[in-house]
């Protein structure tokens, strides 16, 4: 079940404000959040584009690259759901770290499929403050089909002056939720043990490298 959906993710992330000194502060907010995305994701899509270094050095600078961008901790928790709550804190630690190696090499699975693509910041959401969804468009520049360029849209928090992103979504699906629910109904189906989940995700990043 979470192989499927995982594939899936690799083929396939407001608040109203009145008065000018009121909205000029999310308004700043949005754009700082821009500007994280575009520079970074385009940082991640160069490693990848860089055939000058070898598949294991690439994969190194792109893992180190996804640590720098996201707060792994934070979706790692979050996508243990109820879990969470009966989980020992050393079978979390656990957990934090074959999440972190599954989600690096799903993640770079994923953007390998767009080598040669840029990304393109279409325009943001604000979804609290300090919370908000980052629009973008991979776009393909010997695409000359007319049609429309994927949509992935990054959530963004700001985390006391450093920005991370908490969950990205591709055609409209969110992966953070999506591993949520996936992991919820692995667990389910396996009295909870988060031990079999740990080895599951360890086989799973194995099977992307």
């Amino acid at each position: 079940m979470i192989v499927t959906f995982a594939r899936r993710t690799v083929l396939a992330f407001a608040l109203a404000l009145t008065g000018a000194v009121m909205a000029a502060q999310p308004a700043a907010a949005a754009d700082g959040a821009e500007t994280f995305v575009q520079t970074n994701v385009s940082k991640g899509l160069a490693i990848l584009n860089d055939k000058s270094t070898g598949n294991d050095q690439r994969r190194v600078l792109f893992e180190r690259f996804v640590l720098g961008l996201t707060d792994m901790r934070r979706i790692a928790n979050f996508t243990l759901g109820q879990y969470k709550r009966t989980t020992s804190p050393a079978d979390q630690e656990l957990f934090a770290a074959a999440f972190q190696s599954y989600a690096t090499a799903v993640y770079q699975s994923y953007f390998s499929k767009y080598s040669g693509q840029t990304l393109k910041v279409t325009g943001s959401q604000e979804r609290a403050p300090g919370d908000t969804i980052v629009q973008t468009q991979m776009i393909d520049p010997n695409d000359h089909s007319g049609n429309q360029p994927l949509e992935v849209d990054f959530r963004v928090l700001n985390d006391g002056g450093r920005f991370v992103v908490i969950d990205f979504s591709v055609a409209g699906i969110w992966l953070a939720i999506e591993e949520r629910d996936q992991f919820s109904s692995f667990l389910g189906q396996n009295n909870g043990d988060i031990k079999t989940l740990i080895k599951h995700l360890g086989d799973l990043a194995k099977s992307y490298r």
